[in-house]
This record gives structure tokens, sequence and C-alpha cells, in this order.
């Protein structure tokens, strides 16, 4: 008969016998080291499993030395974008791997959980708080050193390359000269962020979509209301506006580094490329105002334009879809046309970035180790994964690889019908016309064994099979 051991019995398994291990090798008087450059999300997340598992880990953060023109603090694990972490939700591809990563007992997202703000059915965090508590655990692991100082060449000892969308030019020459491929990349943008006691609050209006996740309050989200007329003046202004220069983006951020195919991210593009694609795009998108009604006056609007909580405070909101690469004076310009923005302060100015990533369908294993280098690994958004959960699991497997690697234990494949295995089968063998950063999603996971018509049947047949292989590895891992 197999025994079913809990998840927790399970996870208190593998710290005992990693404990053991570590000690055995401390006896020795030898270490097991590793490297990790990059202090984002995949890299805090990678350098947290590995130094759990008895591996001394050396974790290198460019900054403050060195600034990314992006990043605010430095914290490790800064978000940069969205305060978003995508949907909460047990159906949907990203709930169904944050659901996997709490079973695996992943830090960032724990920390996560325990900084949220309201966002209806996703996960989202106070960035600050977020930040500084990934740091606190990062600096006060005993087997964690901090390195505040940037890698301009690849290390030859055991490495986790994480060093993000951001990569700096000089580390990104060395990738370059490592793997025999020019980076490719695309552009990536920010939405803005406004001060909560400068929206006026006599126009905009508190509620979330359907009523969903309402509180006493009304609602998750701040709701600006837009008739017709509002709507077309917005969009006329908008695609009239002045925009930054992308080669001035090259300029600041990548001198010297050799050019690679660039285009937008269609899953992250900038507001105002919405709007030159059609005059309702953005009504049709993400200004539709489908599920919302004001509830002083019982009525629909044409569009609305959505704020989301940026902090715990409820002192700074975002304004959610509205990526862009707008000059700074003609963001203040056009979006204090909305109404009840007209006189809005703004804490951060949207912007646009360079993000970069490697060709992972030729370089990397699904183990995420380097296919002609058995002792480096890569992880997060410079694989091609796109989302901030994303680059979390893909830590999270990275670190346990590595040390896997560094203890003479067979590297880890995650099940091709969970999403974290479905996100690493997918950049690793992916078409090369294709390729593209992708998100967790069910398009790239396995067909079902059965046809299922309706959507929501669908999704939750996807995550009840990703739920069943995930206790099949986890009981298996046990043990191995």
């Amino acid at each position: 008969m197999r025994i079913v051991i809990s998840i927790q019995r399970l996870w208190m398994l593998i710290i005992k016998a990693n404990l053991v291990q570590y000690c055995n090798v401390k006896d020795q008087n030898s270490y097991l080291d590793l490297i990790i450059v990059g202090g984002g999300l995949a890299g805090s997340e990678a350098a947290w499993q590995a130094a759990s598992r008895g591996i001394r880990v050396h974790l290198y953060e460019m900054r403050p030395i060195v600034r990314t023109g992006a990043h605010q603090s430095n914290q490790l694990a800064e978000l940069v974008c969205s305060n978003s972490l995508g949907s909460n939700l047990p159906d949907r591809a990203a709930g169904v791997l944050k659901e996997e990563l709490r079973s695996l007992h992943s830090l960032l997202i724990k920390c996560a959980d325990e900084t949220t703000v309201p966002a209806g059915g996703a996960l989202a965090v106070d960035r600050e708080l977020f930040a500084q508590k990934v740091t606190t655990q990062i600096e006060n692991h005993p087997n964690i050193h901090i390195n505040r100082e940037e890698i301009t060449e690849i290390p030859r000892s055991t490495c986790i390359i994480a060093s993000g969308p951001l990569t700096s030019p000089k580390l990104s020459i060395a990738i370059q000269n490592l793997t025999g491929y020019d980076q490719i990349f695309f552009y990536d943008a920010l939405a803005p962020i406004v001060n909560q006691e400068s929206i006026n609050m006599d126009v905009v209006y508190q509620a979330s979509r359907y009523g969903k996740n309402s509180d006493e309050a009304g609602g998750d989200y701040l709701n600006c209301p837009m008739n017709k007329d509002d709507y077309y003046h917005f969009v006329e202004e908008l695609t009239r506006a002045e925009r930054i220069n992308l080669h001035d983006i090259e300029n600041n951020i990548d001198s010297g580094v050799r050019a690679g195919v660039h285009k937008y991210f269609e899953g992250c593009l900038p507001i105002e490329i919405i709007a030159k694609r059609g005059k309702d795009a953005l009504a049709y998108g993400p200004l539709r105002p489908v599920g919302l009604t004001d509830p002083r006056t019982g009525q629909h609007s044409f569009a609305v334009v959505q704020l989301r909580q940026d902090n715990q405070a409820k002192t700074l909101y975002n304004l959610v879809g509205f990526q862009t690469n707008l000059k700074y004076s003609e963001q203040k310009r056009v979006f204090r046309m909305i109404p009840g923005l007209e006189q809005v302060e703004f804490a951060r100015y949207g912007q646009m970035h360079r993000n970069t990533f490697i060709f992972s369908p030729a370089l990397l294993y699904p183990t995420l180790q380097y296919k002609s280098r058995e002792n480096l690994f890569f992880a997060g958004q410079v694989t091609g994964i796109e989302g901030y959960i994303g680059n979390i699991a893909t830590g999270l497997l990275a670190g346990w690889n590595a040390a896997n690697f560094l203890l003479g234990k067979p590297l880890i494949e995650m099940p091709p019908g969970t999403s974290i295995g479905s996100l690493c089968n997918y950049i690793t063998h992916a078409d090369a016309k294709d390729f593209q950063p992708m998100k967790a999603n069910f398009g790239i996971m396995p067909e079902l064994d059965i046809k299922i018509k309706g959507k929501r049947e669908r999704a939750a047949a996807f995550a009840a099979r990703s739920k069943a292989q995930l206790q099949v590895f986890l009981n298996e891992y046990v043990e191995l």
C-alpha cells in the first residue's frame, strides 16, 4: 500500500534530509557554493530554495552600484511594473501556478500572501512591504551572503543567471558571447501611479465588475466614468501625444549591446499603441465598462478607467492597463483629461524599458540547466518566461536543481501537466519562428484526455490534473 504523506510532513522530511546532508559536508571542512546573479524575483526565490537545502549561496545584486532606470529602490524582489501578480482564482492558469508554488513552499508567494491589497480575484501586493519582507528573509538566512556589485562575466563555478529583463550591457555581452546568439528582446512598459488624495472622489466611484469581491465600501477598484464624448476626445489626444523615441531608450539602457530582434510584447502593449489600432479599441480593451454601474446614478458608462490600490495605506493607486511610452509632460496633459483625474498628482510616471531574454529553445533543458555547461542554470524573465509568478516558479526550480547538482542528486523536471512544468517545457521546446515570452496559460499545457466544451469546466479539469500530478511528484520526491 502506498502511503500518502501530507505536504507539511513532506516538507519537514525534505528539510531534515538536507540539514543532515549539509552537516556532513560541513564536517568535511568544505562547502557547497552557488553563485546567483540577480536579486529579483527569480534570483531571490532561487537563493532561498538552494540555501534551505544546505548550499552556501552568494547572491549578487548590482543595485545600488549600477542603476537600471526602472527600479525605484535597492530592495530585493522589487516589483517594477504592476503590483498585481495576476489571478488568484483556482480555475485560472495563474491561480493554478500560485497553488503549485504554495504547495512547494515558495518564499516569495508566502511574502505576497502576507502583504496583499484588495484587487478582486487577483493577488496584488503593497510592493514596498513585499520587497522589504523578501529582503529581510534573504538577509537573515544563515546560508546566504548578499554581494552588492555588478557581475560582468559568467562565473565559471556553479551559477544561476537570474539577471532579469534589465540585464546590464556588460553582462548581456557576456551572455551573447557564451551562447553565440544575439540577445532577443521586446519593449515593455510601466503604468503611472498617482496619489489618492489628488483624485476627485466626487466623480470617481468604488466598485468591482459585476459587484464581485466587493466589501462594505463598494469594491476593490476606483472607477473613472467616461461618456462617449469624453472617450473619443481622450482617444484623439492620446494618439496625437508625443512619445519617447525607442532609440533613446536603447542608448540609455543598452549602449554597446549588439542589435537583436525587437518588438512590443502583445501582453503588455502601451495604451497609445492600442488606441492607434482603432478608435474603439480601448473601449473593448482596458477601458471596457462591462460589469460596472455607477452606484450614484445607476447608469452604465461608455468607457471606464480603473485604478487599483498600490499600497496597504491606500495612498497610491495605479492606472490599470495604462502602460505607456508617452513623454512625461504628455502623460500629465492627456491623463488629466480622464474624469476625476483633472488635478491628479503623479507619484511615478509610466515609462518603457527593454526586456531582454535568451533563445531558450536552443540553450536550455526543461530543468533550466544550460545544455553546453552542466553547472550553469538560467531562471526568470531572461529565459523567456513572462509574468511575476512565472519568474518565481523558474527561480524555485533552478534553485532546487542547482542544489541537486552540487549534492550529486538527479535534476528535477516538473510534470508536464503542471503549470510550472508546462512553462519550462514551452520555453525549451518552442518553435524558433514563434518564440516570445510566455505567461502561464492553459494553452501551453498538454491536451486533456477527454474533450470538454465548457470553458470553466475545461479550466477546472486542467487545475485538477495539475494538482494530481503535483501530488504524485511530491510523493515520489520523498521516496527519492
